[in-house]
């Protein structure tokens, strides 16, 4: 039986959705763009329902800036990646798993972990794309 969380019936999924950041200058549009991969947490009673609050979300997200060199980028959402049902393997702090197979992983920890100053909440020069969008 799937897990439920404790406030109501709702079941957990977890949406992996894609975004792009398309840059136009001078009226032309970036080819090579910079992506986003976000997960969202969704309460719903079924994969359907989560599936249409997924796409509800990532659209409702759209939005467009104009950016230090005069480019307008157009936060674009692209679809959804993947809708996981989060059930009873997952702790409630869980929102994503991925399995996948590896070649010797924990004798290749340290070329497969990244620093701890290169993880994303602890970067130390700003993200590692250069330049602006």
């Amino acid at each position: 039986m799937a897990k439920r969380t404790a406030r109501s019936s709702q079941l957990r999924f977890a949406a992996k959705l894609l975004f792009q950041f398309r840059v136009v200058f001078k009226g032309r549009s970036n080819q090579r763009r910079l992506c986003e991969e976000r997960i969202l947490v969704i309460g719903a009673s079924s994969a359907e329902i989560a599936h249409r609050i997924a796409l509800r979300k990532g659209r409702k997200s759209e939005h467009h800036y104009e950016n230090n060199g005069g480019g307008m980028v157009h936060v674009e959402f692209v679809g959804i990646l993947d809708l996981m049902h989060l059930g009873v393997e997952c702790d409630p702090d869980e929102v994503w798993y991925d399995f996948r197979r590896v070649l010797l992983p924990k004798e290749r920890a340290s070329r497969l972990i990244p620093p701890k100053g290169k993880l994303s909440a602890l970067w130390k020069s700003g993200p590692p794309w250069k330049g602006g969008l």
